[in-house]
């Protein structure tokens, strides 16, 4: 679902007056949320389907909460937009992050990269309240999740060699063999991937939708090793971030491989002309892949 320039700006005269005069440009890409940059410091989200409200909400309710300790520029949201006759869900005025997603732009300044990531994740992974959400869409336990292999994989598999195809099974084996988290249960972005998060100067600088928050295991967010960083930018990032068992280390892998297989049918989606496709989510989901294979068999 595609929405336009002339319905945002009437949704901003009718709810934010003191808004609708700044310029508003759409902003490319986007799968949950349709974006558009308003004046120099602040953006527009609209969520494209009746479940993305509940995700905006979340985000609303706890992004203003984590934003103050986290190293990195966040789109914290600044005003609340109610469901209307001309927009029926919830919509929100965000901060505005400057640079390009990482599926259209690349880390060139991978140990830069690879650090302030790290120092992004210390920062987010601590304790949260009882009243934090208990998992995110995209995380909780990942043995759970094998369903969710099984047919990703499946829907890929002709893009793969036999034998990345029998050792992604492999890693995602011992992934979901390995021991469940039982530490406390620590904030999480939940669905760090490269549309998600921004570059500028050729490293990370900044983190775009929190709508997945929640409080569980921190290997949902240490896949974004595999999925975000150069492969040779992977050992800054376990230096600075700090230790990582071996369970908590497999189970990462395994979300990485889960992400990476969704990235390639998404992408397989766009190529076949089908909803929800992505041009760029394809290659991304196949080197985040390789990277994980190249690390697991070294």
């Amino acid at each position: 679902m595609e929405f336009s320039t002339v319905l945002v700006r009437s949704l901003l005269r009718a709810q934010h007056p003191d808004l609708a005069g700044l310029e508003l440009r759409p902003v490319p890409g986007g799968w949950v949320n349709q974006l558009w940059r308003l004046g120099e410091e602040l953006a527009v989200r609209l969520p494209r389907a009746p479940g993305a409200s509940s995700l905006l909400r979340e985000e609303g309710r706890w992004l203003p909460v984590l934003a103050p300790r986290l190293p990195l520029p966040v789109p914290v949201p600044v005003r609340a937009g109610e469901p209307s006759a001309c927009f029926p869900r919830p919509w929100a005025v965000v901060t505005w992050v400057p640079g390009r997603s990482a599926d259209r732009a690349a880390f060139t300044r991978g140990e830069d990269a690879a650090a302030r990531l790290a120092g992004f994740l210390r920062a987010l992974h601590r304790n949260a309240p009882a009243e934090a959400p208990e998992h995110c869409g995209h995380g909780g336990i990942l043995s759970r999740r094998a369903g969710d292999f099984q047919e990703r994989l499946r829907d890929v598999a002709d893009t793969l060699t036999g034998e990345d195809a029998a050792d992604l099974r492999t890693v995602w084996g011992e992934a979901a063999a390995a021991d469940r988290w039982s530490g406390a249960r620590v904030w999480a972005h939940g669905d760090l991937h490269p549309a998600n998060v921004v570059v500028a100067d050729g490293s990370l600088a900044g983190v775009l939708d929190f709508g997945d928050v929640c409080a569980g295991d921190p290997a949902t967010d240490l896949a974004a090793v595999w999925l975000l960083l150069p492969s040779a930018a992977a050992p800054c990032f376990f230096r600075s971030y700090g230790p990582v068992d071996a369970a908590t280390m497999r189970r990462a892998r395994g979300w990485a491989v889960l992400r990476g297989l969704s990235l390639m049918r998404i992408g397989r989606a766009f190529e076949r002309g089908l909803p929800g496709g992505q041009p760029l989510w394809g290659q991304a989901g196949r080197t985040a892949l390789n990277r994980v294979l190249t690390d697991w068999r070294a």
